[in-house]
């Protein structure tokens, strides 16, 4: 099944709930059902039935209901905002990269225990937003992801109960600020200023929807990034270290998560240089080292006005299952 928000004309903040067609060329309103996304993985036990029945009627083309897709701006995220995002790094090759970019030092318990922090989830841009930046010396960044949406999940649940309670996949664009992250992690209290807000899929989808894709914890894809409409990257989303569950489990060691919860993987990463990468910071990283030893530099800046994303995710037949994120860089004042 797939569901997406449908832009309300400011009258709420969490968008009209709509269930997409699987070749996502229509969609039929369902707010009789639940009003907005966030509500419907909140009562999942009672709305998933019925939006099934919307999902394979739509599916047969005949249904009267349905409305024909003409315009990707007129979805929000597939989840507009929500209660807690909890941003994991589970590719360890991207961990390694980045850490030795800023000469840190890797995390003794890498192998172990799973890097988290708590992100921005108040509002999501929409994923055909423009991405504001008020000063470019800030080094703005993307980052491709894969996240899961939980339905309640109690304190203290283990990780392989944990891949119970994902309802919903989507894709992220975990903006980042690099040229603030160096200064905010020295104070020794994590990012703030450095993450600002991210943008997700237009649709989100069941599990069923990624079929064999889908195994330990996984979506064994891969995540195709285009920068300025060039390849970028296609690392494939299956080589996370730790999977899905572990990451809920960790969130929830001290704490209930409500439904709705967002956890996401982390940029995806590959240790393949031939599948590219997720993010800028990667492939400067990558540069840096090869220009060390090949007296070369590092060319690729991070992103200017008018810059643009795009981050999508096809199946085994190179059919589109989320839909695309495509954003450009604007300044703001």
């Amino acid at each position: 099944m797939k569901l997406a928000s449908l832009k309300s004309a400011g009258k709420s903040l969490d968008g009209e709930l709509v269930v997409v067609a699987k070749d996502l060329k229509s969609f039929a309103r369902a707010v009789h059902i639940a009003g907005s996304a966030r509500e419907a993985v909140e009562n999942w036990a009672a709305v998933e039935p019925k939006l099934k029945e919307i999902y394979n009627q739509l599916n047969t083309k005949n249904y009267s209901q349905a409305e024909k897709i003409k315009d990707e701006k007129i979805f929000h995220s597939a989840l507009p905002r929500t209660w807690l995002f909890a941003d994991g790094s589970a590719f360890i090759h991207h961990i390694k990269l980045v850490r030795q970019a800023r000469n840190a030092a890797l995390p003794e318990a890498l192998l172990t225990v799973p890097l988290m922090y708590q992100a921005e989830s108040g509002k999501f841009l929409a994923p055909t937003e423009d991405i504001p930046q008020r000063d470019f010396a800030h080094g703005t960044d993307f980052e491709a992801e894969v996240g899961v949406i939980v339905d309640y999940v109690p304190m203290g649940t283990a990780a392989k109960k944990a891949l119970d309670h994902i309802k919903l996949v989507v894709l992220i664009n975990d903006v980042s600020l690099r040229g603030l992250i160096p200064g905010e992690l020295a104070q020794g209290f994590g990012f703030f200023q450095s993450k600002p807000n991210k943008s997700l899929s237009p649709v989100a989808v069941t599990l069923d929807e990624l079929g064999e894709a889908w195994k330990n914890g996984r979506v064994h894809l891969p995540l195709h990034v285009r920068y300025n409409s060039e390849f970028f990257g296609k690392a494939n989303a299956g080589e996370m270290h730790f999977h899905f569950g572990e990451l809920i489990a960790h969130a929830a060691k001290t704490r209930d998560l409500a439904a709705g919860s967002l956890i996401g993987s982390g940029t995806v990463s590959n240790e393949d240089v031939s599948n590219g990468s997720s993010c800028l910071a990667e492939k400067r990283m990558i540069e840096q080292i090869s220009s060390q030893i090949n007296d070369g530099e590092i060319k690729t800046t991070y992103m200017k006005e008018n810059d643009t994303i795009e981050i999508e995710m096809k199946n085994s037949n190179g059919e589109s299952i989320f839909g695309r994120i495509f954003q450009k860089v604007k300044k703001v004042n």
